[in-house]
């Protein structure tokens, strides 16, 4: 079985998201991840329009590093865009934002996550979910093309009330039926909302196709009370080949705290 891979989450701006280990200079940030030893990046990204692809994959690449993932968060938390919105101006420019992240992520050979850009419960959960579900059918048809990864991140309680459990996520996959659409699983939300993190992982099987690392309370892994063992032996029963990216808190600095999860997670992916 291929070896499992450890990547880093770097915003390529300034972001309030807290749990970004590495952002501001990107380029330093690149570096700091490679010399560590992570095998790549997870690309936070507000709009990819302002972003110089090129240098950013010049550097990812000179780097040695792969980017898994792109990030779609900040075009939630700083511009107000949801694909869920009850704003259908609004909804059409989440969908226009999240197609640009695709385009990037056919450059990156990324996948790209919808986290908090799903909005939230406004008004009636139904007509919320029909709303959301008529963005993504506009998305899917753009990811299928190019193919890329659309992933959907069940995100807790405390961050948003729209698809906070691998269960509802896969639902919601499942009425959809396209093979672009997978699941992100996060440790740290899951350990707020599963009852049980492995069986929520071999629930979400096939559908699994990229994994956010982080301890109980969002500190690096081996800083809380996360069983990663047990969690890297479920991820190899069902078959999981990918990433692990460690979207962790900054303290008590970045580089420490990035250094920690790799130190903490390198020498259990590596023990057979």
């Amino acid at each position: 079985m291929a070896a499992l891979k450890l990547s880093l989450v770097v915003s390529l701006e300034e972001t309030g998201f807290d749990a970004v280990a590495m952002r501001g200079s990107w380029r330093e940030a690149l570096r700091t991840a490679a010399d560590l030893g992570y095998d790549g990046v997870e690309l936070a990204v507000r709009d990819p329009s302002e972003v110089d692809a090129e240098a950013v994959l010049r550097t990812v690449r000179d780097a040695g590093l792969a980017v898994p993932a792109i990030g779609t968060g900040q075009a939630f938390l700083k511009d107000g865009l949801s694909l869920s919105h009850p704003d259908e101006g609004i909804r059409a420019r989440a969908v226009e934002r999240f197609e640009t992240h695709i385009r990037l992520a056919t450059r990156c050979g990324a996948a790209v996550i919808i986290g908090l850009l799903r909005g939230r419960i406004s008004g009636d959960r139904a007509a919320t979910d029909a709303r959301l579900a008529g963005s993504l059918r506009r998305i899917v048809p753009l990811a299928e093309r190019e193919k890329v990864s659309v992933l959907f991140e069940p995100v807790n309680r405390y961050e948003t009330d729209l698809l906070v459990t691998v269960g509802e996520v896969l639902d919601l996959i499942n009425r959809l039926g396209s093979p672009a659409l997978g699941i992100l699983a996060d440790t740290f939300h899951m350990n707020i909302e599963e009852p049980s993190l492995e069986g929520s992982l071999r629930r979400a099987g096939p559908r699994l196709r990229h994994v956010h690392v982080a301890d109980s309370n969002r500190h690096a892994p081996g800083w809380g009370h996360l069983d990663f063992p047990a969690l890297v032996r479920v991820l190899r029963e069902v078959g999981y080949t990918g990433y692990l990216s460690a979207e962790i808190l900054p303290r008590p600095d970045p580089v420490s705290a990035a250094r920690q999860a790799i130190g903490h997670l390198r020498p259990i992916l590596n023990a057979r």
